[in-house]
C-alpha cells in the first residue's frame, strides 16, 4: 500500500506516518523509485503507535518499545515490562481526570440549583 491509503485507513496525516518512520517508530519498505511500500499487518502496528502517543507514551519510550518489537519475541518479556508501566500511568491519569469530572459535575450542578432557585450567590465561582 502507498501513504496516502495507509493514511486514509490509519486516520492519519501523511506527514505523521512520514514522522513516525523519521522517529524510528515505523520502518516501511521502499520500492525500487523509493517509495513507501506499507504492508497490511502495519494498519494495526500504527493504530497501536497511536493509542500509547495518545495516552501519554512518550515518543522516546514508544521507539524502545518499537526497537524491541523489531527485535522478535526474544524481547516480549521486556516489551510487556513497559506496557505494565504505562498501564499504571494511564490509570493513574484515568483517576486524576475521574476526580477532575466529578468537580466539574458539581459545579454544574452548583449552577443548576443556583439557577432553579433564583439563587445569586455574593462571589464569582
Amino acid at each position: 500500500m502507498k501513504i496516502g491509503e495507509i493514511a486514509a485507513k490509519t486516520n492519519l496525516s501523511e506527514s505523521t506516518l512520514r514522522y513516525y518512520e523519521k522517529k524510528g517508530l515505523l520502518k516501511v519498505d521502499r520500492d525500487k523509485n523509493g517509495r513507501r511500500l506499507y504492508k497490511v499487518s502495519d494498519i494495526e502496528w500504527i493504530k497501536f503507535i497511536r493509542r500509547l502517543k495518545e495516552t501519554g507514551m512518550l515518543i522516546k519510550d514508544i521507539r524502545h518499545y518499537s526497537e524491541l518489537r523489531y527485535l522478535g519475541s526474544s524481547t516480549m518479556p521486556e516489551r510487556l515490562k513497559i506496557l505494565e508501566i504505562h498501564r499504571k500511568y494511564v490509570l493513574e491519569q484515568q483517576l486524576k481526570w475521574t476526580e477532575y469530572l466529578h468537580n466539574l459535575d458539581d459545579k454544574i450542578k452548583f449552577y443548576q440549583q443556583s439557577i432553579q432557585n433564583d439563587i445569586r450567590p455574593p462571589f464569582l465561582s
